[in-house]
């Protein structure tokens, strides 16, 4: 990962801080940049790794139904607002030619993903796609439930709402039956 600068962060929460109209040094706040900082280098954590990379390993089985891993528990950051969102990612693919990956990589590879300055609609995209294109299943389905803070705390003020995005590639992009199977599968 490239060095954080934890000065240059500690040094704009503190600058926040003043321009809300707190006292960066008083009791509560005087280690707040500080722990900002640590949390946003942990929260950005995935900045410069690529999904793919779990894909590498393939472990060779001749197998080719429905891989799914329900409920992947994940948190990001809004691109637009810089605070959290989080829910759940459902990740499934339909191995072909004895291609099967490590079910722990799916989740690996949400994690990885959702460790930026984010879009849900962008991490739900490209773990479908990293997964397309390095063990060319059948198909790829993901499907990513969220809250999203910013439109809980701020702006429509609607805490609960949920959002829900999905991306499905090769026969799940084709093949509505197998789709709609799937996400029963997924509602459970």
């Amino acid at each position: 990962m490239p060095e954080v600068n934890h000065a240059q962060i500690e040094e704009a929460v503190r600058m926040i801080l003043e321009a809300v109209g707190e006292d960066p040094t008083r009791e509560g706040l005087k280690d707040t940049p500080k722990r900002v900082a640590r949390m946003y280098e942990e929260a950005f954590s995935g900045l410069d790794k690529s999904p793919k990379e779990y894909f590498e390993t393939i472990f060779g089985e001749d197998y080719e139904e429905l891989v799914l891993v329900k409920d992947i528990p994940f948190y990001s950051m809004c691109e637009h607002h810089l605070v959290p969102f989080f829910g759940h990612a459902h990740v499934a693919y339909l191995p072909k030619g004895g291609k099967v990956t490590g079910l722990s990589k799916l989740a690996r590879a949400v994690e990885t993903v959702a460790r930026r300055p984010q879009l849900q609609e962008r991490i739900t995209a490209e773990v479908a796609d990293s997964i397309m294109d390095t063990l060319d299943p059948h198909g790829v389905m993901v499907v990513v439930e969220a809250e999203h803070m910013c439109m809980a705390m701020r702006g429509v003020k609607k805490p609960g709402a949920k959002t829900v995005t999905t991306a499905a590639r090769g026969k799940y992009a084709d093949d509505v039956h197998a789709r709609s199977e799937l996400l029963t599968l997924i509602k459970g």
